[in-house]
């Protein structure tokens, strides 16, 4: 007569966990999505606005080469240290 009783304890336990485990995953997969548009975003901005402010300062070109070298050398520290990490 208990076994009954404590199976139906026991499954309702495990799926209260599994639906908190699964909720979790979801605040944490839109925690992460909302943050890597923030920072794609801040980029954005930041990129336009120190070009704005170069091309105060220089000519659109000299700008547009200062700002693409910046990403650049970004990109390639990025890729050696991915590089870095799979070997």
């Amino acid at each position: 007569m208990i076994g009954p009783l404590l199976r139906v304890a026991a499954s309702a336990a495990a799926a209260r966990s599994l639906r908190a485990a699964a909720q979790d995953a979801v605040n944490r997969a839109l925690l992460t999505m909302g943050a890597a548009l923030a920072i794609a975003v801040g980029a954005i901005f930041l990129t336009f606005s120190a070009f704005a402010l170069l091309e105060s300062q220089l000519n659109p070109a000299g700008a547009s080469a200062i700002v693409g070298v910046f990403w650049g050398l970004l990109g390639l520290a990025y890729f050696a240290a991915t590089r870095r990490r799979r070997t």
